[in-house]
C-alpha cells in the first residue's frame, strides 16, 4: 500500500480556491508583495486568527526565525537559549545576528523544553528563549518564563499551528513567534514563512528587518539598519490565503489520526508513543516514537529500514541532524576563519553529557509520517508494518 505523502498531491489538497487567488495574481501583474494585496491580507487573517496586531510574511522559516531574532536586537557574543534538539535552520538564524545558542535539555517523554531544562542555562548573557513547539507538542511557556523572568520568549511553531496549552493557542504566549510553510507543513506554500507579535515595537522592527531595513511606513529614504530582503511574494500570500482557511480541518484530521495510530500500537512492547502533555492540544505535525532497543533488538535505526523496505518515509533520530551535533556547532564553522560569533565567547562550551535526556531521546527516536489524508485502511497498514517489524527483530534475536 501506498501512503498519502505531502510530498506530493497524495497528501495535500490544492485545487479551485489556490488557483483562484493565483489568476488573480497573475490578472493584476502586480507578484510583488508590496505591489499586491494578497500578502498583505494573508498577513492580517493569520494574526487575526491568533488574535495579535502584528504580522509578518517571509521566504521561508528561516527567515521567520531570523526576522523574530533580529527583532530582539542581541548584541555580539550574547546568548540565546534553543532546546537541544532544535535544528541547524534556527541555530544559524542566531549566528547570522551575532548571537551566540546555548542549548537546554529536553523532558524525554515530551521532547520538548522545560522551565527544569531552561533555568541552569540562564545567565546574565541570557538575551531569549526559542520555545520550540516541536513535532507538534506545545511546551510550557509560562513556566519557563517564571524561570527566567525578564528574558523575550521567541516561540518556533514551525510544527505547531493551532497547538495550544491552557486554551492559548501556540505563538500567541511569548513576545514573537515564527512559523513555517513548507511542502510537508500543515499550511504549506512550498517555502514560506511568517513572524509575529503582540508587542509594537518588536512587530514594527520584524517588518523593517524583513524588509530591506526600511521603515514600514516608507516615511525614511534610507534603510534603519543592517538587514536582508525576506519579502513574501504575492503567488505565495496566494497560495497561504487559500491554504489558511483549510488549517481548522487539516490539524483535526491529523490528530485523529495519530489518535487511531495510538489505538493500534499501544500494546507493542518497547515502544513509547507520543501523547500530548497534561493541559495541551498536540498538533501533530509528525508521529514521534521512540524505540526501546533493549526490547527491539537494532532500536530505531533498524526498524527504520525494515520500514522503509515497506514504502514508509521515516526518519531515525540517529540521522536527524540536530545543530548540537553539526561539524558547524563543533568545528565553530561561521564567518571566514573568523569563527565569530563564537570568538566572541570563548569560555562556551558544549558537553554531551550536559544534555543526557536530549542524547537519550535522539538514540531511540523514530519519526513516522502523519498526514490528514489518511484513512483508517491506511493507519492500519503503518500500524501493522510497526508492529511486524517490531516482531522481526524481536524473533531474529531469538533466534540467533
Amino acid at each position: 500500500m501506498r501512503l498519502p505523502s505531502d510530498a506530493d498531491i497524495s497528501g495535500r489538497d490544492f485545487g479551485a480556491e489556490e488557483l483562484r487567488l493565483l489568476l488573480r495574481v497573475v490578472e493584476s501583474g502586480a507578484l510583488n508583495g508590496t505591489r499586491g494585496s494578497q500578502v498583505k491580507l494573508f498577513e492580517r487573517e493569520f494574526a487575526a486568527r491568533h488574535g495579535v496586531p502584528y504580522a509578518c510574511a517571509v521566504l521561508s522559516g528561516g527567515a521567520a526565525c531570523h526576522s523574530a531574532i533580529a527583532a530582539i536586537d542581541p548584541e555580539p557574543g550574547e546568548e540565546v537559549i534553543v532546546s537541544a534538539l532544535a535544528g541547524m535552520g534556527v541555530v544559524s538564524a542566531i549566528l547570522y545576528q551575532g548571537a551566540v545558542p546555548v542549548f537546554a535539555d529536553v523532558d524525554p517523554d515530551t521532547l520538548v523544553m522545560t522551565a527544569e531544562t531552561v533555568a541552569p542555562q540562564v545567565s546574565s548573557s541570557t538575551r531569549a528563549i526559542i520555545a520550540d513547539h516541536l513535532f507538534g507538542q506545545p511546551c510550557d511557556v509560562e513556566s519557563i518564563r517564571e524561570a527566567a523572568p525578564g528574558v523575550p520568549i521567541i516561540e518556533d511553531c514551525c510544527h505547531a499551528p493551532l497547538a495550544a496549552v491552557g486554551g492559548k493557542l501556540a505563538g500567541t504566549m511569548g513576545e514573537i513567534a515564527f512559523f513555517h510553510f513548507g511542502q510537508g507543513s500543515h499550511l504549506t506554500t512550498g517555502e514560506g514563512g511568517l513572524a509575529m507579535s503582540s508587542d509594537p515595537h518588536y512587530g514594527r522592527r520584524m517588518v523593517q528587518f524583513a524588509g530591506a531595513g526600511w521603515a514600514a511606513d516608507g516615511d525614511d529614504a534610507d534603510p534603519l539598519f543592517l538587514a536582508p530582503n525576506y519579502r513574501m511574494s504575492e503567488l505565495q500570500g496566494a497560495v497561504a490565503r487559500a491554504q489558511l482557511v483549510k488549517l481548522e480541518g487539516r490539524v483535526s484530521r491529523r490528530r485523529r489520526v495519530a489518535e487511531m495510530l495510538t489505538e493500534r500500537l499501544t500494546d507493542t512492547e518497547g515502544l513509547t508513543l507520543p501523547v500530548a502533555a497534561k493541559n495541551t492540544a498536540h498538533s501533530y505535525a509528525r508521529y514521534p516514537l521512540l524505540v526501546d532497543p533493549g526490547l527491539v533488538p537494532g532500536g530505531a535505526d533498524a526498524l527504520s529500514d525494515m520500514l522503509k523496505e515497506e514504502g514508509i518515509a521515516c526518519t531515525p533520530g540517529s540521522r536527524r541532524k540536530v545543530a548540537l551535533e553539526s561539524e558547524t556547532i563543533a568545528e565553530r564553522r561561521t564567518f571566514g576563519e573568523s569563527s565569530y560569533p563564537f570568538s566572541l565567547r570563548p569560555d562556551l562550551v558544549y558537553r554531551r553529557e550536559d544534555y543526557p535526556d536530549a542524547h537519550r531521546v535522539l538514540d531511540r527516536l523514530l519519526v513516522l509520517p502523519c498526514n490528514e489524508f489518511y484513512t483508517g485502511e491506511h493507519v492500519e497498514f503503518l500500524a501493522e508494518q510497526v508492529r511486524r517489524g517490531v516482531g522481526r527483530l524481536q524473533s531474529a534475536s531469538v533466534a540467533s
